[in-house]
């Protein structure tokens, strides 16, 4: 361990100008002051030790300056894989390239089949000679960590701190030497990028950070923990982060709102009178101000968005469903086999984006993944209701499942982005379309044809070696090139998920259990201290169980982009560890906060509105602000409403808990009977579902639409009652 203190020229962008050390003792002697620098151990256990170090400016003046904390490390190897929760995974060491958003590879030589990872202009280590370091914010991660996988000692180290002290975030950074044989890690207080920091796709903006003036007997404090271990293989990296993601943070104060059934109310009438459009009977993902708020198959809404509205009790929503089926089949598949990209004004249809010529047929292929997923979901919730699918409706379905065949057995690999017209792949070499594989164990069990759980199982095997093995997963987003993203990493693990209960093969198992430690460095682990003159400051929005989006785009989200969460339920149900029940309920129960509604708008927010950002650092809009948009955050939501039980109960375990906006207590256990203290603390009445299983219910495969139709449980508004409930 070593400290510093810098001092910087600000005029110019923070270059360093003078940097005095100390190692061996307490004293830092700058030209101007004398620092006092004191630090105390403790043992948390075998593996880790908490640290408070404290610099004290004893004699003197510094100007434009601030103190660091700093680790070497010798014997360094730039293979060693460095992971910045939600920042950086492998130290986001890959071919990059500086377009401006929304960026589209455009190159030539960048473009193929078997072309490498390619991200964009993010802070990132070097993979070429130059310069090799990463500076950032503390609230630009899930968690204010940084830890890394040593390839030859087979060692994992992690720093785990606070996300601010008196002077606000710290900088967390990792710089490399020249020859990459050492490497530092640090901790700056008060944060100060050097000449440049990051703003959406580009990493060379002038820093606009303000080093301090200290005075005699101004003081800077850190807190922070080491954890050193044994980690012969990189998913021990992770595996490590989700036992200690809440290392030092505060507790989470989770603020009961609104529960879901007033949500879903509020959401089902936004979705009918703002995105329904009646002279063509379909609803638009967004404000049809441009094409892609207009339609898109997959990915922001389209197919995903129509599953929880056809659990609606509403005749009409239901009706204007089904209308949204008749006007995708036919005219909603591409020439290619998949489903048309996206679309506008009711009756064009694009290929891909059609603002860039080299993309105008890329079509993002985890689209089409999304579409076939729910829409079979679809098919099973329309037989339950006495509704039959249409021929054209299951042939066209069918046919997308087919391409995803074709596609496989032709590449290998489904890539990212695939033409529209000839369905070759355009951009490989990504993860994006994680969630195929369960979309085709859907398919195998409805269309009763094993073919498709074959090229299922073969798909996933492809990413689990090429992307989840090695931390790692790409091309989810159609608009951040192939940085690492969240939305593949939860494709993935639902498709593992699932997989393992189709097929009861204990190697998807452990998949889905690494990829569920991987994706829990995407969720906020702590709740963010807004400054109070920010939007989410003067709200007092809580961050736990936010969603980062992915390396370019640096903010949370309200859920997941567009899913449940549902797989860490499936997960729990058949490990038991109550781990991923937890991560589940920070996500769900973070969500409703975000949604503008009567008592509580937001600003430029409509009823029901809810916008996908959640910033906790300086990328774009600014910290703590939103731009006024509906977005896919309010399809996530009403699928968590309508996959997810309100209330789970684990007999086996005896566990109760809520993912539903409410509070819940396990007061007894008797055979198959559950007694339950259940409270609401809203101001809304509660409607919700419970569910209640034992140990031989949970061992069998989740259900697709089991809580369709069960009977919900009716709670007033501050009411607190007491009920008897069995697994039956």
């Amino acid at each position: 361990m070593r400290f510093a203190v810098q001092q910087y020229d600000h005029l110019l962008c923070n270059k360093l100008i003078n940097r005095t050390t100390s190692e061996n003792s307490n004293i830092i002697q700058t030209q101007t002051g004398t620092w006092e620098i004191s630090k105390t151990e403790k043992q948390i256990d075998a593996e880790t030790s908490e640290f408070l170090v404290t610099f004290r400016l004893s004699k003197g003046v510094e100007k434009s300056a601030a103190t660091v904390v700093e680790f070497q490390f010798d014997n360094w190897n730039k293979e060693n894989y460095v992971l910045l929760p939600a920042s950086a995974y492998n130290g986001n060491r890959y071919e990059s390239r500086r377009i401006a958003y929304s960026p589209k590879l455009n190159d030539i030589r960048d473009i193929g089949k078997d072309k490498p990872i390619i991200i964009s202009d993010v802070p990132r280590l070097n993979i070429a000679d130059g310069v090799s370091r990463i500076q950032e914010r503390s609230g630009s991660m899930a968690s204010p960590a940084i830890g890394f996988q040593s390839v030859d000692a087979k060692t994992g180290f992690f720093l785990t701190t606070t996300q601010a002290n008196a002077f606000g975030d710290l900088g967390i950074n990792i710089e490399e030497s020249r020859d990459r044989k050492n490497a530092v890690i640090s901790l700056c207080s008060p944060l100060v990028r050097e000449q440049f920091k990051y703003q959406i796709c580009d990493n060379q903006v002038p820093s606009p950070d303000v080093p301090a003036d200290f005075k005699a007997g101004d003081e800077v404090k850190f807190v922070f923990r080491v954890h050193q271990f044994k980690a012969e293989k990189i998913q021990v990296l992770f595996d490590k982060y989700f036992q200690i993601r809440k290392d030092l943070c505060p507790p989470s104060v989770f603020v009961p709102q609104i529960p879901f059934s007033a949500c879903y109310n509020i959401l089902e009438k936004k979705f009918n009178s703002y995105n329904f459009v009646p002279e063509w009977g379909y609803y638009s993902v967004g404000g049809r101000n441009m094409f892609l708020q207009d339609w898109q198959i997959g990915w922001t809404g389209g197919m995903i968005s129509t599953y929880p509205l056809l659990f609606s009790a509403n005749e009409q929503t239901r009706k204007n469903v089904i209308a949204n089926f008749d006007w995708l089949f036919p005219n909603g598949i591409s020439p290619s086999g998949f489903f048309w990209d996206s679309g506008e004004k009711g009756n064009k249809w694009y290929g891909g984006d059609i603002r860039k010529p080299q993309a105008k047929n890329w079509h993002l292929i985890r689209k089409s993944a999304d579409a076939l997923y729910y829409i079979i979901k679809q098919f099973d919730l329309m037989k339950i209701q006495g509704t039959t699918p249409k021929p054209s409706w299951e042939n066209g379905t069918r046919g997308v499942a087919d391409a995803f065949v074709k596609l496989l057995k032709n590449n290998g690999q489904f890539g990212q982005f695939v033409d529209s017209q000839t369905g070759e792949i355009a951009v490989g070499g990504s993860s994006g379309a994680g969630v195929a594989p369960a979309a085709l164990a859907l398919a195998s069990k409805y269309y009763n044809d094993k073919s498709y759980l074959d090229i299922a199982c073969q798909s996933a095997q492809y990413m689990y070696d090429n992307y989840t093995a090695k931390g790692i997963s790409t091309g989810g987003p159609g608009d951040a090139l192939q940085n690492p993203d969240s939305e593949s990493w939860y494709g993935l693990l639902e498709s593992y998920a699932v997989l393992f209960e189709v097929t009861k093969d204990k190697k998807w198992l452990t998949y889905a259990t690494e990829t569920a430690a991987q994706l829990s460095t995407w969720v906020m682990s702590y709740d963010y201290v807004f400054p109070k003159s920010t939007l989410f400051g003067q709200m007092d929005m809580k961050t736990t169980g936010a969603v980062f989006a992915n390396t370019q785009n640096k903010h949370g989200s309200p859920g997941i982009c567009t899913h449940s969460g549902i797989a860490l339920l499936r997960l729990y149900r058949a490990t038991s560890n109550v781990q991923y029940l937890n991560l589940l309920k920070e996500i769900t129960q973070s969500i409703p906060q975000y949604m503008s509604r009567p008592d509580r708008p937001i600003k430029g927010m409509p009823d029901g509105w809810i916008n996908e950002r959640v910033s906790t650092t300086d990328w774009y809009e600014g910290i703590g602000e939103i731009f006024p948009g509906s977005t896919w955050a309010e399809t996530s939501l009403l699928l968590s409403i309508t996959e997810l039980p309100g209330i789970y109960v684990d007999l086996e375990q005896k566990k109760a808990i809520a993912f539903d906006q409410l509070e819940v207590e396990l007061l007894s256990v008797k055979g198959n009977l559950a007694k339950l203290r259940i409270k609401n603390p809203t101001k809304f009445v509660a409607q919700t579902t419970i569910l209640v299983e034992n140990k031989q219910q949970k061992s069998q495969a989740w259900t697709e639409n089991v809580l369709f139709g069960k009977q919900k449980q009716l709670i007033k508004a501050n009411e607190t009652i007491v009920i008897i409930l069995s697994t039956k």
